[in-house]
């Protein structure tokens, strides 16, 4: 039973569990202020757009409520391009930061005369 015990510690405090257990918490506060984003920004500027449409939420048409799918398609796209636009600065600035490659140069192929003067070398070490 201790076995187990340190097992299931050595799992619960390994760091992706931890990664996971943040980036989980990190998610949901951004989903906020994406829906904030959505509510607050892009509904009035609809709005203005297309006339006092009210909160998008309450469109609805015979008791279907398309303004809330609506609402969840804007903010899944927001929500889509930001975490996008995060990871691509994110692999930018790791890209930036690691060292460059040393990459070896092959060695200069011989002139015509030096392999001719090879050949020369060769034919009389044979003879």
């Amino acid at each position: 039973m201790k076995k187990f015990l340190n097992e299931f510690k050595e799992f619960a405090m390994g760091g992706d569990v931890i990664n996971l257990a943040v980036g989980v918490i990190v998610g949901g506060a951004f989903n906020a202020i994406i829906n904030s984003l959505v509510a607050d920004i892009f509904v009035p500027a609809l709005g203005l757009l297309f006339g006092d449409t009210g909160s998008l939420a309450e469109m609805s048409y015979n008791g279907i409520m398309y303004g809330n799918f609506i609402s969840a398609i804007i903010t899944f796209f927001l929500t889509s391009m930001c975490l996008f636009l995060f990871v691509k600065a994110v692999n930018t600035a790791k890209n930036a930061v690691k060292p460059e490659e040393v990459v070896e140069e092959a060695p200069a192929e011989p002139s015509e005369e030096i392999k001719l003067l090879t050949e020369i070398r060769d034919l009389l070490a044979n003879k």
